[in-house]
């Protein structure tokens, strides 16, 4: 495809790195740089990846430098070696990789690396992803130099390190066959990495118990290898079920209501105008959510901004307060403030208020009444909470949750340790693990996600202000993919697994500029890195701009044959059903519906018509797509790459919404 479409596909130029198909004997699995992805014996998963991975003082990622490939393939076998450089800030990291995959399915990863300079490092070393769909709830051996240990990888997500002092890892794959993985170089440990919406179970050197950052001496030498083998009855060749089909199922029973959804206020700081305002409410939000940092000096201009803002687009506030060591006074700053009388003629109405103290790995019941105190006469109406401000680890992490709380919340994005477009996606299905076990230890408190964005908005492990972006470079805080038709199908993706697993709100994003739902009408600071229109929507604006028709609906289930390639979420309201379904890679894509009855309206967002749609996105809106007739239930769409097809039908037979209701009360 051209530089222009990739620019539509995935926010810049660049072609995506290639992805080399590989047998090992009767296992299949893709290299792509320097990594091991997908290691599957026919149909079952068995590795989700093997790489190298170097991390900074700040647990910053250090992307490697890949160079010298050299591949010999063969059918049933494969050798790889190439060199990689892992060199950012004071880090500077040079090693060889090497992997063989034999006839008889046994592969081995040989790392042998050099340190180039002086520099501290959190990690160096391999990690190694076991996929929860197969792992969660399975049994399995750790061989260590103590001996051999049963254990059990957890079905609910476990805050603290699942395995230490591993040497090898054996479980059962299929009837009659196990996987073994074996370690050297380092001792190894396993933590459940769903903690961080991650769909995996990860094995790492060194332990997250030994003090961090640890220097490095220039010239220290390090080598490792993991090796994965199988016993059993291995057949050579495997039975593998074709997906050049997916097929999805839409189920006629509501898991949940739809939750309210609401956008971040921008972190560009400026005034909404009218036309943006326009596109706003078209959206039917429910909030805006503002931080405010009571500590801060400028902290009454952003709350002025925010009234404003939540005025001209008619929504709520979602009021985020950051409070200190010094969170009396603050609230009582805070309170006087709102009393003010510049502030009494714009009334602004709060739905939520998160309280979070920086002091604090969560919420106190401390800090959770202090609030109370201040800032429940101001709208008795308001829900009053908090939980973390950080990931679900943090919030799994405490011992227990502040009593006293309506609401807990935490945020969520795709990037806290890998940043490729498969990984991206591979995080949907994590991020409603987190929520099913937030339900299971937060007795009858409603949940908001908030907020949900493409990459995290801060490091929580680094000390002092932010590192500014280097000349001509985005900050650390914004994705070229906000803008793209893959920021689209993600969000969809996100909305489909969060809103099925019955949460009060969620909060995407920000308003606009390059971290919102649109681009701002200044248009985009550096447009030869974040290629957006002035004034322009993303594709992902289409997306909410859906579901908000639908405010006040019931989620539908759905099920996906591959849901890392294709998958969809379904809203029922009064009678009608919409359905968008997301193209989540780079192929074209054939999809079968089941479960539609009578007529349907297809409209798809796609490399064809997605120029228009951002710049003339009332347009867009107005189309109502292409009317088709299911033959037995059933409709086929072509997807063309990242693309989204929303299908609006009307149910065969009312659903039975109040009993679905009574059910939940």
């Amino acid at each position: 495809m051209g530089k222009a479409n990739n620019i539509f596909y995935y926010g810049k130029e660049d072609p995506l790195p290639e992805q080399i198909k590989l047998k090992a004997g009767s296992l299949e699995m893709v290299y792509t740089e320097g990594d091991l992805r997908y290691i599957k014996l026919g149909n079952t998963e068995i590795l989700r990846a093997i790489n190298m991975s170097c991390r900074d003082r700040y647990w910053t990622t250090v992307i490697p430098l890949i160079s010298n490939v050299q591949i010999d393939k063969k059918p049933n076998s494969f050798h790889i070696t190439y060199n990689a450089e892992n060199r950012q800030g004071d880090v500077n990291f040079v090693w060889k990789g090497e992997i063989t995959g034999n006839d008889r399915g046994t592969i081995k990863f040989l790392m042998q690396g050099k340190a180039n300079a002086t520099f501290m490092k959190n990690r160096i070393g391999f990690c190694v992803l076991h996929p929860v769909k197969e792992c969660a709830g399975r049994a399995c051996i750790i061989e260590n130099e103590k001996g051999v240990v049963e254990g059990m990888f957890p079905k609910d997500i476990s805050p603290d390190p699942v395995f230490t002092d591993i040497k090898t890892v054996s479980y059962q794959v299929e009837p009659n066959i196990w996987a073994r993985v074996r370690f050297s170089g380092g001792n190894f440990e396993m933590e459940d990495q769903r903690n961080w919406t991650d769909d995996s179970f990860k094995s790492y050197c060194p332990s997250i118990a030994l003090p961090v950052p640890v220097e490095i001496k220039k010239g220290t030498k390090i080598s490792q290898s993991v090796t994965l083998s199988l016993k059993g009855q291995i057949p050579r060749l495997q039975p593998k079920t074709s997906d050049k089909n997916i097929t999805l199922s839409i189920g006629s029973i509501p898991v949940c209501k739809f939750p309210r959804i609401g956008l971040g206020m921008s972190s560009t700081d400026q005034l909404l105008t009218p036309n943006e305002s326009t596109r706003l409410r078209a959206l039917n939000l429910s909030h805006l959510r503002v931080d405010l940092y009571l500590s801060h000096s400028d902290y009454k201009k952003k709350l002025y901004q925010a009234i404003t803002g939540a005025k001209e687009i008619d929504v709520s506030l979602e009021v985020a307060l950051h409070l200190t060591d010094e969170a009396e006074n603050e609230l009582k700053g805070l309170v006087n403030t709102l009393e003010l009388s510049l502030f009494q003629e714009e009334n602004p109405a709060i739905c939520t208020w998160l309280v979070f103290n920086t002091n604090e790995k969560c919420t106190t019941e401390k800090t959770i009444k202090l609030a109370r105190k201040h800032l429940k006469y101001y709208d008795p109406s308001a829900l009053i909470g908090g939980g973390t401000n950080i990931y679900f680890s943090q919030l799994r992490g405490c011992s227990s949750l502040a009593g006293g709380m309506d609401i807990v919340s935490y945020s969520i994005n795709p990037q806290t340790h890998v940043f490729d477009n498969d990984s991206m996606i591979e995080t949907l299905g994590g991020q409603a693990f987190t929520i099913d076990n937030a339900h299971k230890y937060i007795t009858n408190l409603p949940l908001a996600i908030s907020p949900v964005t493409m990459k995290p908005r801060f490091k929580p492990t680094r000390i002092g202000p932010a590192l500014k972006p280097l000349s001509g470079e985005l900050p650390e805080q914004v994705d070229e993919r906000q803008m793209s038709l893959f920021g689209a199908a993600w969000t969809a993706g996100s909305l489909k697994y969060i809103s099925a697993s019955d949460v009060y709100s969620i909060t995407y994003y920000e308003t606009i500029g390059w971290r919102g739902v649109m681009e701002a009408e200044s248009g985009s600071p550096l447009p030869e890195k974040f290629h957006s229109s002035p004034g322009s929507v993303f594709p992902l604006y289409h997306v909410l701009a859906d579901v908000g028709e639908f405010v006040g609906g019931y989620v539908l289930p759905i099920k996906s044959s591959n849901t890392l390639k294709v998958n969809g979420m379904a809203v029922y309201k009064e009678g009608k059903i919409l359905l968008i379904i997301a193209n989540f890679g780079y192929e074209y894509v054939r999809v079968i519906v089941q479960n539609v009855n009578k007529f349907v309206y297809v409209k798809y967002l796609n490399e064809k018509n997605v120029k228009e749609a951002m710049q003339s996105p009332e347009c867009f809106r107005m189309i109502k797509g292409t009317r088709l007739h299911p033959c037995k239930g059933i409709i086929k769409l072509n997807l063309l790459p990242y693309s989204i097809a929303r299908i609006d039908f009307e149910s065969k037979t009312d659903l039975d919404v109040e009993s679905f209701v009574k059910d939940i009360m």
